[in-house]
């Protein structure tokens, strides 16, 4: 009760007052109580929480903006991605928010980003639905001992409230939805949208602001580690088989999403993962299809029957976004602290959907920090009004949407980083092989599987390379347990002009893209890129 009375106290200090009930902190179990009370979600078989994010059901970027204030003005990267909101809108939508939650009941979880205590941020949600209060649980690192939660003081505070909207005309807003990020006040609003991603990314959007300024790499990117204590970090956009690859039994997860690099070595942002499980295979990816059938896993818009209550994966008629939100104790084979050492391999993934670039190729310093800042991937026909081809799509840093710094800061800590411990890069291609998406096919797993381990345990170290012709990346010609015909994608396409034509296509957009760092990295850097 006293713990209760605190929190009520400091909610009176951010102006939030008059509540119905607070529901401080409580277990996986009693949030799943409370969300099958108020109807939030179904019961599942063997016991997940599986909910509806209504017509959201992804991100919506471009309802974000940070508060435009004098404390960050002056280091924000502002433009598509950091839209700027005055303070002055801000105060008055904050205003009505509060309005609207006089009276209503609240759930608020206490949790950290950050395993290392040294750098870990407190942080509060608070919810309006039980649902989203649990996913917070899932996702964030929860309180290891009591005393932890016992006088805590969030440094960053998260308001949830989805079905509170904003008013465009009146608010300044661009729509209903808004994400709003204000670094002065240490607050982030969300309102407008039920789809719990926003709250995971506003906090990894507010560590890309707070820890690079203390010389710490924040990352989007997985991590694991061998019984040797090698770490092995992986960048790469969603669908490029972060999650997937980085789950590997012969080695432990550190993480699947995020992670910050400091001087004394990587750790994990989170205390979960946030899955995509759409036509999640048994045999491919068995630990995180096991997650979908533990109790207090949340399930995002995956299809439910209604009277077995069992699950159908394959079922996209919601959306091919359909997220399983989860602790990472869920898995099996993990590192509990959420800390390792330097990491001793990065991989950049990428998922080709021109099938063009080599499924695996060694990198330079230059060439990871070329590959770094373009932040590839394509997306594939069908997954978007109007894509009617593969679409190269550019995210530097692979994760443009979550920057709040110029690029350029982030790629300068990489590259030191990479120097001072002498890592080994490599660009991993997920993609397809044999042709563009809708004449190849997708890149077997269980190559990728072996691609990646070979370079992990030092087995393409000696291998003899090629030199590609259009992007200069060195190919091993072979690599054990895949295929030779594989290593070479010009050899796998029967028409070897269309190759050759789409080859110089992507080269051509990776030159294009890039033109916005040319004055913001060193000319060998620059000079890293495609050759052709």
């Amino acid at each position: 009760m006293k713990e209760k009375d605190e929190i009520i106290k400091q909610l009176a200090l951010i102006g939030i007052r008059n509540i119905n009930e607070v529901y401080n902190n409580l277990s996986t179990a009693q949030l799943v109580e409370r969300a099958i009370k108020r109807r939030e979600g179904s019961l599942s078989h063997l016991g997940p929480l599986v909910v509806r994010t209504g017509q959201h059901t992804g991100r919506s970027p471009n309802d974000k903006f940070i508060v435009e204030e004098p404390s960050s003005k002056d280091q924000v990267w502002w433009g598509k991605v950091n839209i700027p909101f005055e303070e002055k809108k801000f105060d008055q939508l904050f205003y009505k928010m509060k309005a609207y939650i006089q009276n209503k009941d609240l759930y608020i979880q206490d949790c950290f980003a950050g395993a290392d205590p040294k750098y870990r941020l407190p942080i509060r949600i608070i919810t309006e639905t039980a649902w989203h209060n649990l996913f917070a649980r899932n996702l964030f690192i929860r309180a290891k001992e009591p005393d932890e939660l016992s006088g805590f003081k969030p440094k960053f505070t998260v308001i949830n409230m989805p079905d509170f909207h904003a008013n465009p005309e009146e608010d300044g807003t661009k729509s209903e939805v808004f994400i709003m990020i204000n670094f002065h006040k240490r607050l982030v609003l969300i309102g407008g949208t039920h789809y719990a991603g926003e709250i995971k990314k506003s906090i990894f959007t507010v560590l890309n602001y707070l820890l690079p300024i203390k010389k710490i790499m924040s990352m989007h990117c997985s991590a694991n580690i061998g019984d040797e204590g090698d770490v092995a970090v992986l960048f790469g956009l969603s669908g490029t088989g972060k999650t997937t690859l980085s789950a590997d039994p012969k080695r432990k997860l550190i993480g699947d999403d995020e992670h910050g690099w400091s001087n004394k070595g990587i750790f994990n942002f989170e205390g979960g993962c946030y899955a995509k499980v759409i036509k999640l295979s048994k045999d491919a990816e068995p630990a995180i299809f096991e997650v979908t059938r533990k109790f207090g896993t949340v399930l995002e818009n995956v299809s439910i029957d209604s009277e077995t209550r069992r699950l159908d994966l394959n079922d996209d008629s919601f959306t091919e976004n359909t997220r399983a939100a989860y602790p990472i104790n869920y898995i099996d084979n993990i590192e509990p602290s959420g800390v390792a050492g330097h990491p001793k391999h990065v991989i950049m993934l990428t998922a080709d959907a021109f099938g063009v670039l080599p499924p695996i190729a060694k990198l330079t310093h230059e060439q990871a920090m070329y590959h770094f800042l373009s932040g590839y991937t394509a997306k594939v026909a069908g997954t978007e009004k109007g894509v009617t081809e593969p679409k190269a799509t550019f995210s530097t840093c692979f994760c443009a949407p979550f920057l709040v710094l110029h690029p350029s800061v982030y790629a300068k800590l990489l590259g030191e980083k990479l120097k001072e411990h002498n890592v080994k890069c490599w660009l991993l291609n997920t993609g397809w092989t044999g042709g563009p998406y809708g004449v190849g096919k997708r890149m077997k797993i269980a190559y990728t599987r072996a691609m990646l381990t070979a370079a992990i345990e030092g087995k393409l170290d000696n291998i003899e390379t090629y030199q590609d012709n259009f992007f200069g990346l060195h190919v091993p010609v072979s690599c054990p347990d895949v295929p030779k015909d594989v290593m070479n994608p010009r050899n796998t396409w029967n028409d070897k002009a269309k190759y050759d034509a789409d080859a110089k296509k992507l080269a051509d957009m990776f030159r294009k893209n890039f033109e916005q760092f040319k004055n913001d990295v060193d000319k060998n850097i620059l000079i890293a890129g495609p050759i052709a």
